[in-house]
């Protein structure tokens, strides 16, 4: 996969993987763009030699067109990306993943750069009772994260279609896998399984647990996003499901763990949080037919995967 490419976060969870994959299919440069506000520099210690590093905000216009000169392709992983933290913090999230969103774009026209290829979410459906979740359907974003995501998909549509930068938005679903931070409030709830389970404490489970969720392991994600950097322009201005297409309860998932490690340790359930949606599955039929969308992972190889890395690097 020669070029050059650009992700912003790439210091984060997904953002991190994503450098990976691009080195693995022999990207020919991978410039990172991250302000270490959740990112860290530890997620890219293998790879510190081969990427180029700019600790910048994607709010500072100037330095992350700098930083685009000579890219092809940029990947926008840079967010705030929390539900209750959008609640409880408004105005950081909506000016990172709103008018941040806009500096790259916008940093990406006057670079030239060929395609943006977005981490959207699927929390811009709601909660809607249809499952599963289709592009096609009305969306209905139930907090300030999910409208601030949904607001930059149709950046991302407009700047296609005003401007000709080639653009794709991938609805992520809840992805996982190693590097996910369990250290804060807001962090993903299976990385907060995983510290659980490996400490043998009760994690706390908001609401009854029967929640499910399209858990997506983050290399069936990279995947997706390799596919989407490639697809034809045909694509472009569209916005695409990136989940695997199953709907695991958080009672089930936290079962699997226990069953895995051969202990029972039971959760503590507090108030359902607010913003949270009910259940979430991904109709992935578009992304297969356009993008190749081909997910490699089951749910439990996911998360064997997962805990090993958690317990290799306590």
């Amino acid at each position: 996969m020669s070029g050059n490419f650009l992700v912003t976060g790439g210091a984060g969870f997904i953002g991190s993987a994503l450098v990976r994959g691009l080195l693995r299919e022999g990207a020919g440069r991978v410039v990172v763009v991250d302000n270490l506000l959740s990112g860290h520099r530890r997620n890219l210690d293998e790879v510190s030699g081969s990427v180029e590093f700019h600790e910048t905000d994607i709010r500072d216009y100037e330095a992350l067109r700098a930083a685009m000169t000579g890219v092809e392709t940029v990947f926008h992983e840079a967010a705030i990306p929390s539900v209750p933290r959008s609640i409880r913090e408004t105005l950081p999230s909506h000016d990172v993943n709103i008018n941040g969103t806009f500096n790259v774009l916008r940093a990406a026209k006057d670079a030239g750069v060929r395609r943006v290829v977005y981490a959207a979410s699927s929390s811009a459906y709601g909660d809607t009772l249809v499952l599963p979740k289709v592009e096609t359907m009305q969306t209905s974003p139930k907090s300030p994260y999910a409208a601030q995501k949904l607001m930059g998909e149709y950046y991302m549509s407009v700047w296609a279609s005003c401007f000709g930068l080639e653009t794709v938005s991938l609805r992520y679903f809840n992805v996982f896998g190693p590097r996910q931070d369990p250290s804060s409030p807001y962090s993903g709830v299976l990385s907060l399984f995983m510290k659980a389970i490996l400490d043998r404490s009760c994690p706390t489970i908001f609401g009854d647990g029967e929640q499910s969720r399209d858990f997506t392991y983050v290399e069936d994600v990279v995947a997706l996003n390799l596919k989407a950097a490639q697809a034809p322009a045909s694509v472009s201005g569209r916005v695409f499901n990136g989940g695997n297409g199953g709907r695991i309860t958080l009672n089930q998932a936290w079962t699997l763990l226990q069953e895995i490690e051969g202990v029972h340790i039971p959760a503590n359930y507090g108030p359902p949080r607010e913003g949270d949606v009910r259940d979430s599955q991904a109709d992935t039929t578009q992304a297969v037919e356009y993008l190749g969308h081909a997910p490699q992972y089951s749910f439990e190889q996911g998360m064997r995967a997962t805990l090993e890395w958690y317990r290799a690097t306590r």
